[in-house]
């Protein structure tokens, strides 16, 4: 493919570093001259110095022959405009535009399905509209409703997620071999990845889980607590919950656990018979933004406060709280914050940080969920350019791993084959299939045998992804 993305941010170049890496044909166009000579130096693609929204620079970089448009500038406006001016002229051309003014999103997403209806071009002329703060608290929700114990990757109209766990000293897991747990339980799962001394890899049956080791599973929703137990880690009651951060992001979040009211069961928050126990606060730094908050979620206690005031903290026992969800714009400061309350006895921390490198530090340092934004948004638009076939996309382990959710087309090459015929170990574990005509998702044996119309869920390691897209004949 032949993609141009406008904007060399951090999105902007952790995009470009990803398809480039597929061997597609990568253009970018920054206008910031310090930005572009930095980036030439370090992807092997174009870089034009220019503005995106302009006709003549696009045509030069080769906008008639191209097949996808991103745009990720910091201004919603120019992204918008850019792929409305490119399609008044290239209307066959994919474009992708990441806005945060969620009133431009809701505009799109509620007249997308109409104008498809009546054949009409998409709203401003773009096809897919990215929102990072809806993609960021979705994600962080996710992680409280299962009591902020893990990472979880869900799966469209699925009864199965991934979700990471770690085995600790008492698990009846540890110094075990993957071939030999299905003696320890007969509840369905399969392990994804291990991740152990700094090292992520797709095991095999001979595989020793080790204390300390860190696991992925694909378990039905209703099988966590149980693994959990297996893992030696437990579920805590989730009764007091503070929210630092009322921007966007924490808006979403509290739009989702105040006003929507999102069971967190089993975890106990909004447990009927525990009404009276709760306590939900929101600490926000910006008294507008703060006394936005208070009018908005009366159910909730909201301060205009510094949360890293230890007056403050210790005024209102904040070391007391099961969670806190550190949600502001500074990433930084989120992952701080989450750390210092672990260390004075808050039970659980969620943070948003920047990325999954990241990530990978927050846990390092004690944090139980970090959920990177860029990558989320990296994800999204990704699966948008693989192809009609591909319906999502989720990255693991600092992008060395990937999940691919796809479509069997019917001139895939491995139609009527079974999956032990097909199995490249250390390249790729299909966790899931839905077979065409079924509602259900299973786990697939080794004579599974594919047909066109198989929805699959695939791991696959990043230096191997566009062998297997071809193997599974997605993608472009």
């Amino acid at each position: 493919m032949k993609i141009i993305i406008i904007g060399a941010g951090f999105t902007g170049i952790q995009l470009a570093r990803r398809l480039i890496s597929e061997k597609n044909d990568v253009v970018i166009i920054e206008n910031n001259e310090e930005t572009v000579r930095l980036v030439s130096n370090r992807l092997d693609c174009m870089v034009i110095q220019a503005t995106g929204n302009n006709l003549t620079v696009l045509e030069e970089a080769g906008i008639a022959k191209a097949d996808a448009l991103v745009a990720v500038t910091e201004s919603d406006e120019l992204n918008m405009i850019t792929c409305s001016l490119v399609d008044s002229v290239y209307p066959n051309i994919i474009k992708i535009a990441r806005v945060r003014n969620y009133d431009y999103y809701s505009d799109v997403a509620e007249k997308k399905d109409t104008l498809k209806q009546k054949g009409g071009r998409p709203l401003y002329g773009i096809d897919f509209m990215v929102h990072p703060d809806v993609e960021a608290a979705e994600a962080i929700v996710t992680a409280v409703e299962h009591g902020a114990v893990t990472e979880v990757v869900d799966f469209e109209n699925c009864d199965f997620e991934l979700v990471s766990l770690y085995i600790e000293e008492k698990s009846k897991l540890a110094g075990k071999r993957i071939q030999d747990l299905r003696k320890i339980t007969s509840t369905g799962f399969l392990v994804g990845f291990v991740e152990e001394e700094e090292k992520t890899f797709l095991p095999t049956g001979s595989t020793v889980l080790k204390i300390g080791t860190r696991v992925g599973l694909v378990l039905h929703k209703n099988s966590l607590p149980e693994f959990l137990n297996l893992c030696g880690s437990k579920i805590d009651v989730l009764k007091k919950i503070a929210l630092v951060g009322a921007g966007r992001i924490g808006t979403g979040i509290a739009d989702k656990l105040i006003v929507q009211k999102k069971s967190l069961l089993p975890f106990g928050f909004f447990h009927k018979k525990n009404k009276t126990n709760q306590a939900f606060i929101i600490i926000e730094a910006d008294p507008k933004r703060a006394k936005e908050a208070a009018e908005r979620y009366p159910a909730a206690t909201v301060y205009n406060a510094d949360v890293t005031d230890e007056s403050f903290i210790e005024e209102e026992d904040l070391s007391a709280f099961d969670l806190v969800i550190a949600a502001t714009n500074n990433h930084e400061l989120n992952m701080i914050t989450s750390a210092y309350m672990k260390t004075l006895g808050v039970g659980k921390a969620v943070c948003l940080v920047q990325s999954g490198n990241y990530a990978t530090i927050a846990r390092d340092i004690g944090i139980d969920v970090a959920v990177p934004i860029k990558d989320a948004v990296v994800d999204t638009i990704l699966s948008h350019l693989r192809g009609k076939s591909v319906t999502g996309i989720h990255t693991l382990a600092e992008g060395e791993l990937e999940i691919v959710e796809a479509v069997l087309p019917s001139s895939a090459p491995i139609l009527g084959k079974e999956l032990k015929d097909i199995a490249v170990p250390g390249s790729f574990i299909i966790l899931l299939i839905q077979e065409q005509g079924t509602n259900n998702f299973v786990m697939p044996y080794g004579n599974t045998v594919f047909a066109a119309g198989d929805r699959l869920v695939t791991l696959m390691c990043a230096k191997d992804i566009q062998r297997t897209m071809e193997l599974f004949g997605v993608g472009n």
